[in-house]
C-alpha cells in the first residue's frame, strides 16, 4: 500500500509541475516531547538561516547550502519575501533569482531540510518587514483579521504556499516544517494565527507547523496549547548577546539565554538563536563576529544543549547576504548583511564555521542526544569555581556532563578533578576549563563498536571506516585529556603519534594526554574491532570534514571544503575547495588513489592507514584597474521649464495610513505607487512676492535625506525624518518628523508666475511592524508637509516607472538616469565627458567598464573598494551590470567594500560599474575605487 502511494505521489507531484524525482521517497514527519522523527527515526534538528533574496545569483545557493551541509547542518531556515515576489496586488513572480523552486532542489541536492517561513510577515530587517509596500495602501491593520489585509495575505498564501507543499518530506522533498507568520509576540488576533494555518492546510502543508515567539514565551505559550491559533510546535527566540557590536566584550547582557519548553508535549525549539547581530552602531560586522564569536558559541550553545534539552536549533544567521536595491529596512542596516555569521557576505569560512562544525558533527554523530532528560550531575569538581548539569539518555544511560565557570561570566582558566559517576564505573578525571568556555563530556556512551566509558575530550565524530571504528575528539590546547575505554581483555595499544600515556586496569584502558596538536592511537584487540582514535585541540579538529560515499563515510582533512565524496573502483572522488598543501583521507583500504575535481593527487599510506598527498595552489588572480571614468550630470527635473505633465498629480486629500498629512495635499510616495528608492516632487505655485522661506517635512526612514531647488537654483537639503509618529501612545505625535527650511534667495522668485519647487527625496525602504500595530509599517515615505507661507501648491510626483522585469521591483528608484537605463550596461555612453573629480550639488553619474577573465574552475569572490574617508556630503548608489548592488557614504554607514557576487558579476567577461552621486553640496567625488578579491581557492562544484 505504500509503496503505490508513493507511486501516486509522484504522479501528482508531475501533474502539479513538481520537479522529477521529488515524490520518489517520500516520508512521514513526526514528535514527541523529546524530538522530530522522521520515519519513526530521531531527528536532532540543526538548522541555519539563509535569504535567498538577499543572494540574487542563483548559481551561488548551492555553494551556500553545501557550506551549510558541510558543517554538520542538516537542516536550512528559509523566509520567503512577499515583498521580493509582488510589485503590486496580483502580481507575482517566481522565476529567475526569485525560483523558489529551484532554491528548494536546490537544499534538497544539498541534503538539508528545510524549514519554510514564508509569514506573511518575516522582519528579518528587510523593507516592510518583507510586507509588500502596495500593503501599506490596504484598508485595513496588517497583520491581523482586517477584512483588506486578509485578501492581500491570503493572496500570498495561496501563492507560496503551493511550492513550499509540494516540496515537502511527505512528498520526498526537503520541507520538514511550515513556520506560521513570525514573532508575532502580543497576543493580538488569535484568529489570524489560526487562519494563517487553515490557509496552509487548505494549499497542502502536511508537515507540523510552528512559529517562533520572540522576548516573552508566555504571552502565547498558553494559548498556543489549546486554544485559536495555536501552532503544533511553538519555539522561542533568543538573542542573548543583544546587538552591540561597537562593545564585543560584553557577555550575555540579555540573560542566560536558555529556550524555554514551552510545553511538555514538544520538543524544546530554539526557533531563532542568535549567530550574529545587526551593526545598529556602525562598529562593522567584524566586530559583530566577534561578539557573537566561538566563544560564546561554545558557552550557550552547548549550555542551550545540556541544560534545556533541547533538540531543534535554528541559528540566526547562517549566511547573511546583501541588502540589495530597496530591500533593508533602514533603521536597522545598511547594505552589507553580513551580519557577523559564520560564512561572511563573499562566502567565506571564519572561525565561527569551525565552531558550528565541530558541534554540528558531534550532534549528528552522537545519537543518543536525541532522547535525554535532565539527571543529578554525576560529575562534581573539586574546585568550587566550575560547576557542571547533566542529562542522560533513559534507554541507553548515556550521560551528557556540562562543564563550565559557576560565574558565565569568568574569564579565568580553572582546573578541577571531576569524580565522575559514570554508567561504567566511578573515576576521577582532570579538567580545565577557560573563562567563557564550555564542554559537553560523554559517559556510558557505545562509540561504535566501542565502550566508551567516559572522556573529558569532547567527541567530534566518529565512523566505521574500513572495518574499524575512527573518532576524533578535542580538547582547549594546553589541557589535560582522559579517555577510558572498556574491553573484554587487554587490548593491544600503539601511539602512532603524539604524548598519550596508556594503562589497562581490570576491563578498562585509560588513555592520559595533552591536547597538543594530533596524537594517532590505534587500539586493537581486547574483544572489539580495531579503532583509531584522533585525539587533537580545537583548531586541529576543526581541520577535519567528513562525508559520505556510497561505500561508507571518509574523513578528510587539508582542504578548505568538502562537499561531496564518493568512491569508483579504487579511487576515492571529492569535490571540494583547495588552497594548495597537504591533504590527507581517512577511507577503507580498498581505496588507493585520490582524486579531487578533475585531478589526481598522488598519494601514499601512512603508519595510521591514510592516504596523505598535496594539492596545487590555485592560480594567481589578476584584476584590471577602474579607469575611463565619463560622467554625465542629471537632475533636469530641477529646472523650472522641465515637463512634468506626465508625472502623477498629487492630489490626495485623504489617506487610509494611520498618520495624517501635516498639510493637503497628501504627499506620501506610496499613496501614488511609488514604494521603492528616490521620487522626484515638482510643486508649481503662483508667487505673490512676498513668500522668504519654503517649510518641509520629509519621513525617508533612517540614512534618507533631500534636496530642494527653487526655480532650478539648489536651495540645500535636510535630513529626513525616521518616525511621523512613535507608535508610542505616551509619546505625542511628532509634528516635524524631518524638518527642512529654507530661504528664498532674493531674485530668484517671480511674483505673478508660476514658480518650481523641485525636491529630491531620498527613500531608505519601509519600517518593518515589530509589534504588530500598523503605526510602524504604515509610516509614511517622501514629503509629509510643504508650505510656501499660505499661497497654495499643486503637486506632481514621480518614481520608478514600473518592475525592471530581471531585477525585480526592489532593484530601482525614480532617478532620472535609473528611469532613462543609465544604470544599464547596454547604454551607450560614448558621448558622456571623461569624469572629474569635482562634483556640484545635485546627482552626478559615472560610468566605466572592464573585462575579467576569472581562473576557471577557481572561487575568487570579487569586491568593490572605496578608498579614503566616506563624505556625509554625498551618497553613492552602485550598479553592477545594471543591478543595484549597494549604497555608500557617510550617513549610510561604515561599509566600504561591496560584494559583486557571480551571476551578477561576468566573470569571463565584460562588466559596466554606474554610480549615481548624489551631492549636497560641491565636493570631490568617491575615489580611489578598486577591485579586489575575498579569497582564491580551487573549487569543484
Amino acid at each position: 500500500m505504500r509503496r503505490l502511494l508513493a507511486v501516486f505521489l509522484v504522479l501528482l507531484c508531475v501533474l502539479l509541475g513538481a520537479p522529477a524525482g521529488v515524490g520518489a521517497a517520500a516520508h512521514e514527519v513526526t514528535y514527541d516531547r523529546y524530538s522530530l522523527k522522521v520515519d519513526g527515526e530521531r531527528l536532532v534538528l540543526q538548522s541555519a538561516e539563509f535569504h535567498y533574496f538577499r543572494l540574487p545569483s542563483p548559481e551561488l545557493w548551492r555553494d551556500v547550502l553545501e557550506k551549510f551541509r558541510a558543517a554538520g547542518f542538516n537542516a536550512v531556515s528559509i523566509y520567503f519575501s512577499w515583498a521580493y515576489h509582488s510589485p503590486k496586488p496580483g502580481v507575482y513572480d517566481f522565476t529567475g533569482v526569485r525560483d523558489v523552486d529551484r532554491l528548494l532542489r536546490t537544499a534538497r541536492q544539498a541534503g538539508l531540510y528545510v524549514i519554510a517561513r514564508p509569514g506573511p510577515y518575516i522582519n528579518a530587517e528587510s523593507t516592510g518587514g518583507g510586507l509588500p509596500a502596495w500593503v501599506k495602501t490596504v484598508p485595513g491593520r496588517a497583520r491581523s483579521s482586517a477584512p483588506g489585509y486578509r485578501a492581500a495575505y491570503r493572496e500570498w498564501l495561496h501563492r507560496i504556499n503551493p511550492i513550499i507543499a509540494r516540496h515537502q518530506v511527505t512528498r520526498g522533498g526537503p520541507v520538514i516544517l511550515y513556520n506560521a507568520e513570525n514573532e508575532y509576540q502580543v497576543n493580538t488576533d488569535a484568529a489570524y494565527m489560526q487562519d494563517i494555518q487553515d490557509q496552509a492546510r487548505a494549499d497542502g502543508i502536511d508537515v507540523p507547523i510552528t512559529t517562533n515567539d520572540c522576548c516573552d514565551a508566555g504571552s502565547w505559550s498558553s494559548t498556543w496549547a489549546t486554544g485559536p491559533g495555536a501552532v503544533q510546535i511553538p519555539g522561542v527566540d533568543d538573542y542573548p548577546q543583544s546587538f552591540e557590536c561597537a562593545d564585543p566584550g560584553v557577555w550575555g547582557p540579555w540573560g542566560e539565554g536558555l529556550t524555554e519548553r514551552l510545553r511538555d508535549d514538544i520538543p524544546v525549539f530554539a526557533a531563532e538563536y542568535q549567530a550574529g547581530a545587526i551593526d545598529l552602531g556602525n562598529a562593522g560586522y567584524d566586530k559583530c563576529r566577534e561578539l557573537t564569536g566561538p566563544a560564546y558559541m561554545k558557552y550557550f550553545y552547548k549550555n542551550n544543549l545540556v541544560t534545556t534539552g533541547a533538540t531543534m536549533f535554528s541559528y540566526y544567521m547562517g549566511y547573511g547576504g546583501t541588502n540589495w536595491g530597496w530591500l533593508a529596512q533602514p533603521n536597522d542596516v545598511y547594505t552589507s548583511y553580513d551580519y557577523g555569521a559564520a560564512i561572511t557576505e563573499a562566502r567565506q569560512l571564519t572561525p565561527k564555521y569551525d565552531e558550528f562544525k565541530r558541534q554540528g558533527y558531534f550532534l549528528e554523530a552522537v545519537a543518543p542526544l536525541a532522547k535525554t532528560e535532565p539527571i543529578t550531575s554525576p560529575a562534581a569538581p573539586d574546585n568550587p569555581a566550575l560547576t557542571t548539569t547533566a542529562r542522560a539518555n533513559p534507554d541507553t544511560g548515556t550521560q551528557f556532563v556540562l562543564v563550565k565557570h559557576a560565574d558565565r561570566a569568568a574569564t579565568g582558566t580553572d582546573d578541577a578533578t571531576l569524580d565522575w559517576a559514570a554508567p561504567d564505573g566511578r573515576h576521577r578525571v582532570p579538567v580545565r576549563v577557560r573563562g567563557r568556555d564550555a564542554h559537553v563530556l560523554v559517559a556510558g556512551y557505545d562509540l561504535g563498536g566501542q565502550r566508551l566509558v567516559l572522556s573529558t575530550s569532547e567527541i567530534m565524530t566518529h565512523a566505521l571506516i574500513g572495518g574499524r571504528d575512527v573518532a576524533v575528539l578535542y580538547g582547549t590546547a594546553g589541557s589535560p585529556g582522559a579517555t577510558i575505554l572498556r574491553y573484554g581483555s587487554r587490548p593491544a595499544v600503539k601511539v602512532l603519534e603524539g604524548d598519550v600515556r596508556a594503562e589497562f586496569t581490570g576491563s578498562d584502558l585509560r588513555l592520559d594526554y595533552t591536547h597538543d596538536r594530533l596524537a594517532r592511537v590505534l587500539v586493537t584487540g581486547g574483544g572489539r574491532r580495531p579503532l583509531l582514535l584522533l585525539l587533537g585541540t580545537d583548531e586541529t579538529a576543526a581541520g577535519f570534514w567528513r562525508a559520505g560515499t556510497g561505500a561508507g563515510p571518509v574523513l578528510v582533512r587539508g582542504t578548505e571544503l568538502v562537499r561531496s565524496a564518493s568512491v569508483s573502483g579504487e579511487t576515492l572522488r571529492l569535490a571540494a575547495d583547495t588552497a594548495g598543501g597537504p591533504v590527507e583521507v581517512f577511507a577503507g583500504p580498498a581505496v588507493r588513489r585520490l582524486r579531487i575535481g578533475a585531478e589526481d593527487v598522488p598519494v601514499t599510506r601512512t603508519p595510521s592507514g591514510s592516504l596523505v598527498g598535496a594539492t596545487r595552489a590555485p592560480e594567481p588572480v589578476r584584476l584590471p584597474a577602474l579607469t575611463a571614468w565619463r560622467s554625465r550630470a542629471e537632475a533636469p527635473e530641477a529646472a523650472p521649464g522641465f515637463d512634468d505633465s506626465r508625472w502623477t498629480a498629487a492630489d490626495h486629500t485623504t489617506t487610509i495610513s494611520p498618520h495624517p498629512p501635516k498639510t493637503l495635499p497628501v504627499l506620501y510616495a506610496d499613496d501614488y505607487g511609488y514604494h521603492y528608492g528616490n521620487v522626484w516632487y515638482r510643486g508649481h505655485f503662483t508667487a505673490a512676492g512676498s513668500e522668504t522661506r519654503i517649510d518641509l517635512n520629509a519621513v525617508t526612514g533612517l540614512r534618507g535625506n533631500y534636496l530642494v531647488w527653487l526655480n532650478g537654483r539648489y536651495l540645500g537639503s535636510a535630513a529626513g525624518g525616521v518616525e511621523a509618529d512613535s507608535g508610542d501612545a505616551s509619546t505625542p505625535p511628532n509634528p516635524d518628523p524631518g524638518p527642512g527650511h529654507f530661504d528664498v534667495p532674493p531674485g530668484v522668485l517671480r511674483p505673478g508666475a508660476d514658480n518650481v519647487i523641485s525636491v529630491l527625496v531620498a527613500n531608505m525602504g519601509h519600517n518593518d511592524d515589530w509589534i504588530a500595530d500598523d503605526l510602524r509599517f504604515k509610516q509614511p515615505r517622501g514629503l509629509v508637509a510643504a508650505s510656501v507661507g499660505g499661497t497654495p501648491i499643486s503637486w506632481r510626483i514621480q518614481g520608478s516607472p514600473g518592475t525592471d522585469p530581471l531585477r525585480g521591483p526592489l532593484n530601482n528608484g525614480g532617478l532620472y538616469g535609473e528611469r532613462t537605463g543609465w544604470h544599464l550596461p547596454t547604454y551607450p555612453d560614448k558621448s558622456w565627458k571623461t569624469a572629474s573629480a569635482e562634483l556640484a550639488p545635485g546627482v552626478t553619474w559615472l560610468r566605466t567598464a572592464f573585462r575579467l577573465d576569472l581562473p576557471k574552475g577557481q572561487d575568487a569572490p570579487v569586491g568593490l573598494r572605496f578608498g579614503g574617508e566616506p563624505s556625509p556630503a554625498y551618497r553613492v548608489q552602485i550598479f553592477l551590470n545594471g543591478w543595484n548592488v549597494g549604497q555608500y557614504g557617510g550617513d549610510i554607514g561604515p561599509q566600504r567594500d561591496f560584494v559583486l557576487p557571480a551571476g551578477l558579476l561576468d566573470e569571463h567577461g565584460t562588466n559596466t560599474i554606474a554610480l549615481a552621486v548624489t551631492a549636497e553640496q560641491p565636493v570631490t567625488g568617491p575615489g580611489p575605487i578598486t577591485l579586489f578579491t575575498y579569497g582564491n581557492v580551487r573549487t569543484t562544484r
